[in-house]
């Protein structure tokens, strides 16, 4: 089938790839039983410790009452826990507990299996450069518009 006008179009081969790991992904973490995001949110707070709760759900893609569930939900499962900022005792910061560390291990494990065919179909070197073309992309519409 010919793309017609939309031949040199991004969005909707985006929303093809979007759509099919999204199904693939809430399908093998559907036994985890976290609200979506929760992979999103765990691996980005283990990777930038202290950042602010508005930083974390701009980066991760959610609005700030997503976040919030999520947080809520990580946090009564154990996963992860406030703590006092050193360098300011007024904030907290979360942080992976050691089991949100391994709940976050295995379900990137399952997760990754999704995305392991367009891994192995582009190789390692364009994998990279996809990831940060795609990085480059979403810092050009300004991240907070491509929210979901």
């Amino acid at each position: 089938m010919d793309w017609g006008i939309l031949q040199g179009a991004i969005g909707p081969r985006i929303r093809l790839l979007r759509n099919a790991l999204s199904a693939g992904s809430l399908r093998v973490s559907e036994p985890f039983g976290l609200p979506t995001g929760s992979l999103t949110v765990m691996a980005l707070i283990a990777a930038n410790p202290g950042c602010a709760q508005v930083e974390l759900a701009e980066m991760a893609g959610i609005t700030g009452p997503s976040l919030v569930g999520i947080i809520a939900d990580l946090e009564g499962r154990g996963y992860i826990s406030r703590q006092r900022m050193k360098e300011d005792r007024r904030r907290n910061m979360l942080v992976l507990t050691p089991a949100g560390e391994a709940a976050m291990r295995d379900l990137f494990a399952a997760v990754s299996k999704i995305e392991q065919p367009v891994s192995d179909a582009l190789g390692p070197r364009d994998t990279a450069l996809l990831a940060e073309l795609l990085d480059r992309a979403c810092a050009a519409v300004g991240q907070s518009d491509v929210r979901t």
